[in-house]
């Protein structure tokens, strides 16, 4: 089959907003033929998860579209939802952005998969629950038979999105729409899921659109790439074109712009006596369990942790997807109750602090949560989001209120009128950048930094960790960055502490962990490190999967 899978011809989208039609990707024209992988690229904003949703028809009511988008030589735009239903999740499978709230949350996540399969197939509830099992297994999801079992809420960042790619690939598309398929995934699952859809592709022959910033993954896995910035095209070629020889000034600044592992600037952190008796954050022995719940049976997450972190430092936090990474923060700021062990803020100990004391202490700290679009609150504009805290504090309001929440936006590299707009109306970068603020709001003494920049794109990444540098720097917050990308922890981190199934297996200076680990866990999670080069990715591909 030489003919194109998808074919998409002047497409144009434009939103209707307070009276005015804006565009959000104008006169898109680009083929993907089976067995292929495009990749749109870009930055926040530019357009690319706009297009991949219009292609067939899943954009907001204020939306309109022109142009044409055949599937299988079949028009989507205009078609009817008969013709809609039968292509989307057969022929058209999509990884959407954000799991959280791609996943429905009433339902189990084998509900959800075993619905997916018994809408195009002849299948009964237990062939389904068993096709379902299959693939969870397929995805690397821990212990499938009782994770089919589970709630999107009882999973990890990166469980819900193997998830819901489990649930795109249950009915082996012709067309996989990957919108940021690895965003929350750590660098260990995220090479396994890429050979998942490498082989999907070359088993079925299926195209693959993939929407990501991640220059690693696209060197890993594209045939060709489009460049788009402010809703345009600015650059396409294949591969090795794009990243050898670009022509596009914009091009050249977004590769420029990529952190690579190992070329990190060297990090020292000092403190004096005085300082050192006394840690932001202490955790002592503290083990962490979630209660049984109905069926499922209680777990813990982590245990036996310890980790002091001071004034000024940031502390890395690294591990494979549901190692307890995210426990640990939530627990360190009183968010989840410890079953044993001793945790202090700024010398107090809030191991089982009640809820006043839990509020007195939420003013020394912030936290940055792991998805942007489920920590804010969907019917307030992000103005009054930001401001929240610092009324709630008493810090400021009025006329006083309005310029810190213009300063905080202007921080984080959003225009100030977009306090107005309400998270919905921004890209998953925005509603990240405005989760940082609003974590600095009260200029805390602890950060806790989940993923923060897992959905910036490279170049506001860059930008994000120049000014992370700076504002750590400035107001001296000791910080727990969590992170599955090591090249982010090696830009900013003094100290590396590394976590397997919910045991600290590692720790230390930041180039002793990435230079030279001591465990072979460590060693595994560097060596799974995608690098924006496609051939020093492929051979280092090929050396991974034992073919060198």
């Amino acid at each position: 089959m030489s003919e194109s899978i998808l074919e998409v011809r002047d497409f144009s989208v434009e939103f209707w907003v307070e009276g005015v039609w804006y565009p959000a990707a104008s006169n898109m024209n680009f083929d993907l033929k089976p067995g292929k992988v495009l990749a749109i690229v870009g930055e926040s904003g530019s357009g690319k998860s706009t297009t991949a949703m219009g292609l067939m028809s899943l954009l907001a009511p204020n939306s309109r579209m022109s142009g044409s988008v055949k599937v299988k030589g079949q028009e989507m735009q205009g078609a009817s939802a008969k013709v809609l239903r039968k292509f989307r999740g057969k022929e058209v499978a999509y990884i959407f952005q954000e799991p959280m709230t791609a996943l429905n949350p009433v339902y189990t996540i084998g509900f959800q998969i075993s619905e997916t399969l018994r809408a195009h197939f002849d299948l009964g509830p237990t062939e389904a629950k068993n096709r379902a099992i299959e693939l969870l297994t397929m995805v690397e999801i821990p212990e499938p038979h009782i994770a089919i079992d589970k709630y999107p809420h009882q999973l990890s960042g990166g469980q819900r999105q193997r998830a819901m790619i489990a649930q795109a690939l249950a009915c082996d598309p012709s067309l996989l729409i990957a919108d940021e398929p690895t965003t929350a995934l750590d660098v260990t699952v995220q090479a396994e899921i890429l050979e998942l859809m490498r082989g999907l592709k070359d088993k079925l022959n299926s195209a693959i659109l993939l929407i990501t910033h991640a220059m690693g993954v696209v060197a890993d896995l594209a045939d060709d790439i489009l460049v788009m910035k402010n809703g345009v095209i600015v650059e396409s070629g294949t591969s090795e074109q794009i990243f050898y020889n670009p022509t596009h000034p914009y091009t050249k600044e977004l590769l420029a712009a990529v952190p690579v592992l190992g070329k990190g600037k060297k990090r020292n952190f000092v403190v004096d006596t005085a300082q050192r008796s006394e840690p932001v954050l202490k955790m002592e022995n503290v083990t962490i369990e979630y209660p049984k719940r109905g069926r499922v049976p209680a777990f813990t997450a982590v245990k036996d942790f310890d980790l002091e972190i001071y004034r000024g430092e940031i502390v890395g936090l690294v591990g494979e997807s549901g190692s307890g990474k995210t426990t640990v923060g939530r627990g360190a700021i009183g968010l989840l109750p410890i079953k044993s062990g001793r945790i202090e803020i700024v010398g107090t100990d809030i191991s089982n602090a009640g809820s006043d004391l839990l509020k007195s202490i939420r003013r020394h700290t912030g936290i940055v949560f792991q998805d942007p679009a489920s920590s804010l609150n969907p019917r307030m504009p992000i103005g009054e989001s930001i401001g929240e805290p610092i009324l709630l504090a008493k810090k400021a309001e009025g006329e006083a209120l309005n310029k810190e929440v213009e300063d905080l936006l202007e921080s984080v590299e959003l225009p100030r009128h977009y306090r107005n707009r309400f998270p919905h109306e921004l890209s998953g970068g925005q509603r990240q950048r405005v989760g940082i603020a609003r974590a600095l709001a009260l200029t805390p003494d602890l950060l806790i930094a989940d993923e923060p920049t897992s959905a910036l794109d490279v170049s506001v990444q860059a930008r994000f960790l120049e000014l992370f540098l700076d504002l750590q720097s400035k107001l001296q917050f000791a910080c727990l960055f969590i992170s599955h990308d090591l090249a982010v922890i090696d830009i900013l981190c003094h100290r590396v502490a590394v976590m397997q199934d919910g045991l600290l297996v590692e720790q230390g200076e930041r180039d002793s962990i990435l230079k030279n680990p001591q465990q072979a866990y460590t060693r595994r999670l560097i060596d799974a490190v995608p690098v924006p080069d496609p051939r020093v990715q492929a051979e280092r591909r090929a050396l991974r999967l034992g073919l060198k």
